[in-house]
């Protein structure tokens, strides 16, 4: 199995409890998620439990699989399911899902839990805005002041002035830097190293490094009287970067291969809020969230026991026909789009991967007019667990 398992989300190894069915419970026998093939296409096995096996026990995987949309959002907001003792999602918490992990700092606090858990730290990076604002490079002038947020997108108003700056330059370097190129692989190129510079304390000394004869002029450090040590702290959800990456190369994988909503994007960049929405519903870059029952729990394939574990098919539900029409197809302008797959509002990473999203599309649409699929290559995602295309090979101009 090829499995890319970030910090948060755990390996089929689940523990020692919900190794089997209880006594007496008669699980429905469906195919296996460790099925030689499953990571291939895994959206194909997907299809098959929905339809025929809604409910069933994944003897290899050790746990209970849930398909359906109804049943998987019931699992990841039931309070009577939990987070697994080793995830870093305590009873009441949300369960780590799209780009967040889990922490129950990213509850608003009206929502937080009375159960006794992590004390919940003051975010400094997502609070007061410091002053200064390092150069990263000219910036066209035709866009907006940096941190202005759009009145159609209040949610990215969380996200500090000087880190929306950051990410807004970055994303232009980057840009740049490809469009002058034959062929560019984005996802090593740009995916890559737009979260990583979003994130605090990172340097970009590695990527220059890499580019032999460019002078390195971008700084992604935090500025200064900013305290890194404890931002990293008090964010961890920030700290990871590479499930914005994959999200972040779906996205691009998604709108190059539909050159009609390229131009419509040059037209109306608002447009790349609804394309990154509905990225993360057709091609989630976490594909299972595992969670535990507190007590038995009745849903429309069948009934789970109690202390049973459940991994929640994140990728099945967001392909369920029942919530989505043509749910296969990419199609930014659903009349049906939702949000309950992708992770709390109030989590950092969240909001941080919508804006990389939206600057990214941005920065490479203006810089690379032209942009497109290098002769010959189909992009292709890998990853059971978790998912998304390694690489995107592109002709810049």
């Amino acid at each position: 199995m090829q499995a890319d398992v970030p910090e948060g989300i755990s390996a089929p190894d689940l523990g020692r409890r919900g190794r089997r069915p209880v006594r007496g419970a008669r699980p429905d026998a469906g195919p296996s998620l460790l099925a030689p093939g499953a990571a291939r296409d895994p959206y194909r096995l997907y299809r098959v439990l929905r339809e025929e096996h809604p409910l069933s026990y994944d003897a290899p995987l050790r746990a209970w699989l849930v398909s359906r949309y109804a049943d998987v959002a019931t699992a990841l907001t039931d309070p009577r399911f939990t987070g697994l003792p080793h995830d870093t999602a305590p009873r009441g918490a949300p369960a780590p899902l799209g780009l967040c992990h889990g922490s129950p700092r990213c509850v608003p606090r009206d929502q937080r839990p009375a159960t006794p858990g992590p004390v919940p730290c003051h975010m400094p990076e997502f609070g007061a805005v410091p002053r200064h604002m390092p150069e990263f490079g000219a910036v066209p002038r035709h866009m907006p002041e940096f941190g202005a947020v759009p009145r159609h997108m209040p949610e990215l108003a969380a996200v500090p002035r000087h880190m929306a700056a950051r990410i807004e330059r970055t994303a232009y370097v980057l840009a740049r830097r490809i469009s002058g190129r034959q062929q560019a692989d984005l996802v090593e190129e740009f995916c890559r190293w737009l979260p990583f510079g979003a994130a605090p304390g990172a340097s970009a000394r590695r990527y220059a490094d890499r580019l032999s004869g460019t002078t390195p002029g971008i700084a992604y450090g935090p500025p200064p009287g900013t305290v890194t040590g404890t931002a990293n702290a008090a964010t961890p959800c920030t700290r990871h970067t590479g499930l914005r990456e994959r999200a972040l190369a779906s996205l691009l994988a998604n709108v190059l291969d539909a050159p009609d909503l390229l131009a419509v994007l040059r037209l109306e960049p608002a447009l790349a809020d609804r394309a990154w929405t509905e990225s993360l519903r057709r091609d989630p870059p976490v594909q299972v969230v595992l969670r535990r029952t507190v007590t038995e729990v009745t849903l429309s394939g069948g009934t789970l026991p109690a202390g049973a574990d459940v991994a929640c098919l994140i990728g099945a539900a967001g392909r369920d026909p029942e919530r989505f029409a043509a749910p296969d197809l990419f199609d930014p302008f659903r009349r049906d789009q939702g949000r309950s797959l992708t992770g709390p509002v109030s989590c950092p990473a969240v909001l941080l991967g919508r804006l990389e999203a939206r600057q990214g599309l941005r920065a490479l649409l203006d810089a690379m007019p032209r942009l497109r699929w290098a002769d010959g290559f189909r992009p292709a995602g890998t990853g059971l667990l978790t998912r998304g295309p390694r690489a995107l090979l592109v002709q810049p101009g």
